[in-house]
């Protein structure tokens, strides 16, 4: 497709017409291109849109464009710095050990079930403050969403509700009892930004309204969070916090097993994590697909006019492996320069979480390889089962013995 018809109209998942886009460049340039909106209501009346969540989940970044997007972004982008990330190192490595500590008696495990899922959710959900006892609930709730059971087609929509209620009830403790965390400290500028925006509708009109107390109140007004957007940024961060990190170590860990070269060449090197993470991602990242877009106005993408308000997805799988950008794309090249790799997005819309999740991936992949010296496959390649999903790219389980 790249090489003949790199803009088609296809089939989607769910039966409909959307446009998908599969070269580099074009990947590229669309998704930074503002006229390709992620708000639904810009998309035509029977078009592809997603899976609907209730409006409290729904006020999200993957639906919004700027100003909102930026308003809501700028409330939580400050927690996810590399420098802010990188104190977390420490914590996260600790976690990683005691996982490992864990099986390392059995010799053989499912790496998905125990490793490269139990370590994201706990690093997001202590960052967020969830109590413990939720965690694995929270697990379930991801994995109907993310790979629906055809043979429970009710499974998605009691998640939602389930997760509904969970986010309901933890908003209301953080705020009788706030941590020190970070889902405390947005509701703290939550609260702060709709007390102050209410404090200057009710004072403005007074005589000692000034200059400076109306451009206040015109900035609390215009950062304020709502609480359906407050609770939607929660979920978001839980949500794309845990299943982007699960799918990334557990698809690096597969491709280094089937590449004993480069397992080799990592294991005299560890130094060389870091850099071979961005290899790894390109060569097999947790995405196939960019979050849906519509045109804000018909489009010409890649020489095809791709109508406003039709769907279009944006394959980060084919770009990353778009030989005119990486040379011999299908193969996996720690020494690679993977530079404008487009795993994790590109533009106004780039993970938000990247740092945490390069980080999370680089100590598991160290303390796996420290551990377990004779680390292999525990069943041929070919009895693998992925994930039946669209939106991520996953094992289902990554059977090992060491």
């Amino acid at each position: 497709m790249r090489e003949t018809g790199p803009v088609q109209r296809i089939v989607g998942p769910d039966g409909r017409p959307v446009w998908i886009v599969t070269r580099y460049d074009d990947v590229r340039q669309a998704l930074a291109d503002p006229r390709l909106s992620l708000d639904k209501r810009h998309s035509l009346p029977g078009s592809y849109r997603g899976f609907a969540l209730p409006p409290a989940l729904d006020a999200n970044l993957l639906n919004m464009d700027p100003p909102d997007h930026t308003r809501i972004r700028r409330f939580v982008t400050q927690a996810f710095t590399a420098r802010r990330t990188e104190t977390l190192r420490e914590p996260i490595r600790r976690t990683a050990d005691e996982l490992l500590d864990a099986i390392a008696p059995d010799r053989q495990a499912d790496l998905i079930a125990s490793y490269a899922a139990p370590l994201p959710i706990t690093v997001i959900c202590e960052l967020l403050g969830v109590p413990t006892g939720h965690r694995r609930d929270f697990r379930e709730w991801t994995d109907a969403l993310v790979a629906p059971d055809p043979a429970r087609p009710e499974g998605m929509k009691q998640a939602v509700g389930s997760m509904l209620g969970f986010f309901t009830e933890l908003l209301a403790h953080k705020r009788a009892e706030p941590g020190d965390d970070l889902l405390s400290a947005l509701i703290a500028a939550r609260d702060r930004s709709a007390d102050t925006a209410e404090d200057v509708t009710r004072d403005g009109t007074g005589p000692a309204d000034t200059a400076g107390l109306a451009a206040e109140g015109r900035r609390a007004t215009e950062d304020r969070l709502s609480e359906d957007e407050l609770m939607s940024l929660a979920f978001l961060i839980l949500f794309a916090g845990y299943e982007n990190t699960v799918q990334l170590i557990g698809n690096a860990t597969l491709a280094l097993l089937r590449h004993p070269d480069q397992l080799a060449a990592l294991r005299a090197d560890p130094g060389r994590t870091a850099a071979a993470v961005e290899e790894l991602v390109r060569y097999d990242g947790p995405a196939l697909l960019a979050i849906r877009r519509f045109p804000v106005e018909d489009l010409v993408i890649g020489g095809v006019t791709v109508p406003a308000g039709e769907t279009v997805l944006l394959s980060l799988a084919s770009a990353n492996r778009d030989p005119h950008r990486f040379p011999d794309a299908d193969r996996l090249d720690l020494d690679r320069d993977t530079a404008g790799h487009l795993a994790l997005g590109h533009g106004i819309h780039y993970c938000l979480g990247a740092p945490l999740a390069r980080l999370e991936t680089e100590i598991a992949l160290t303390a796996l390889l420290e551990r377990f010296p004779r680390l292999a496959l525990g069943v041929p390649y070919d009895e693998l089962r992925w994930r039946a999903s669209t939106r991520a790219r996953g094992l289902m389980a990554l059977p090992v013995r060491y």
